[in-house]
Order: structure tokens, then C-alpha cells, then sequence
């Protein structure tokens, strides 16, 4: 989507909002003893207050309002009868539509104590989605988010996981650039333009380098090597002095 008028803005910025609003609130209500199924069932309730329908359930028939991937999990986790505990690495990704514009967020969290090597991976993951987010603005190249992103990962030592990207979204919840590295990339020569509405979420790892689906279902994926992942996302718009961050509580 580009946005060429400020009510696009301010209806995309309204359902940014909610699923941020959305994500703070299942981050503040979890808790070990809980099942990911009750962590969904708060994050339902919260978009259908608000009058907001999720992405992922009406646009690809997920069997959840939102993915919650836990641990060995990377992305599109189902949520269901696993109970989280404390230690657990637990990804929220919540994305959701209202009056025909879509927004897409999320963030990995450590539940209660978690290894010091976990919790640097987490600030480090928020912090590499920061740098790609820089990148953002009019006339600048779209691989500058993956190139930035990649020079901040191997500096640090850490892994991208290579088939997870970033990607334009607006009145869909995927659309053109459909694919946007959040690794570096060659060839590319893609420019960014005014109004032009994408996501960067970077998936940073300590090893991983691929998303593969298991054995249990055709959603759940998990990381190749085996490796802890995290990610964090939001949905941002293009300006000539750089990004509008639109999936912001409030």
C-alpha cells in the first residue's frame, strides 16, 4: 500500500493501535501455569472490543486469533493445550484488520528468569529491528534494511534466520514489496517511495538459519539449525524523513 492521504494515515495508525495495544496487553497477562490457547483468548477478546478482526484467521484460515511460538517454535505457533512455564522463550505475533486497512506486530518475550545469553538475545533482536527500521525513508534502497540488519548480526556473532522477510502491507495483510530481506541481499535494487507501508521484523539468532515446518502441522515452524530465535516487528510507512512507526500502544 502507499499512502497518498492523511485519513489512509490515520486509519492505518488506528489499527496500529489496536494490535499493539493487543500485543501489550497478552505480554502483561501471561504467566507460567497458563495455556497458549488462554493467552490467545485475551488477545481475541482485546481485537474484538476494539472492533478489530485477526489477519491470519480471515485472510489464511489460522487456527488461532494470534501465533504464539514457543521455545523451539519460531513463527506461526497454534495456540493450544501448551502450558507455558518459567524459562520459556514465547514470540507474540499479533496482526489484524478494521475498516479495510491492516498492521502487523510483534516480540519475543522471556518468561520470569531466563539465561543471560536469552535476555541479550531479546535486546539485541529489538535493537536490530531499530537498525532496519533507520533504513526506512524515501528514495533509499529496500535491501539498506537487510545490509544494516546484517552488519549488526555478524558484528555480534549472531545468525538471520534467511526465509522469514519483511513485506508490504496495508489494505492485505501481505503485499507488494512481497518480500523484503531482513538480511543482506544482492541484486536488489529496489527503492523505497513516500507513503510506501511495510513491516520490518528481522528474526535474529544464535545459530539458526532457516524456518522449516514439523512433522505435527503445516503451520508451526521451527529453526534449522536448532537455535534459539527471537523477533520483533512493527509496521511502519515511509516518509522523506524517514519512518512512521504505526504499531505503537496507546
Amino acid at each position: 500500500m502507499t499512502i497518498t492521504q492523511d485519513d489512509e494515515l490515520e486509519s492505518l495508525q488506528a489499527i496500529g493501535r489496536i494490535v499493539a495495544n493487543t500485543l501489550q496487553a497478552m505480554a502483561g497477562a501471561m504467566e507460567p501455569g497458563m495455556t497458549t490457547q488462554e493467552l490467545d483468548d485475551i488477545g481475541r477478546a482485546h481485537l474484538e472490543r476494539e472492533g478489530a478482526a485477526s489477519a491470519p484467521e480471515t485472510t489464511y484460515g489460522f487456527p488461532g486469533a494470534t501465533c504464539i511460538s514457543v521455545n523451539e517454535e519460531i513463527a506461526h505457533g497454534i495456540p493450544g493445550g501448551r502450558v507455558l512455564r518459567a524459562g520459556d522463550l514465547v514470540n507474540i505475533d499479533v496482526s489484524a484488520s478494521k475498516d479495510g486497512y491492516f498492521a502487523d506486530t510483534g516480540a519475543s518475550f522471556g518468561l520470569g528468569a531466563v539465561p543471560a545469553a536469552l535476555q541479550k538475545l531479546c535486546r539485541d533482536g529489538r535493537r536490530a529491528m531499530q537498525i532496519g527500521i533507520e533504513q526506512v525513508g524515501h528514495d533509499k534502497p529496500l535491501a539498506g534494511i537487510g545490509n544494516a540488519i546484517g552488519q549488526f548480526a555478524t558484528e555480534r556473532g549472531y545468525t538471520l534466520i534467511r526465509n522469514l522477510a519483511s513485506h508490504g502491507i496495508g489494505h492485505a495483510l501481505h503485499e507488494e514489496p512481497t518480500e523484503v530481506p531482513t538480511w543482506p541481499s544482492r541484486g536488489d535494487r529496489r527503492i523505497m517511495h513516500k507513503g510506501l507501508v511495510l513491516t520490518v521484523e528481522p528474526f535474529l539468532s544464535n545459530g539458526g538459519r532457516w524456518a522449516e515446518t514439523g512433522s505435527e502441522d503445516d503451520w508451526t515452524l521451527y529453526s534449522q539449525p536448532p537455535a534459539w530465535v527471537v523477533q520483533y516487528e512493527h509496521t511502519v510507512v515511509t516518509t522523506d524523513r524517514g519512518a512512521i512507526i504505526v504499531t505503537l500502544p496507546g
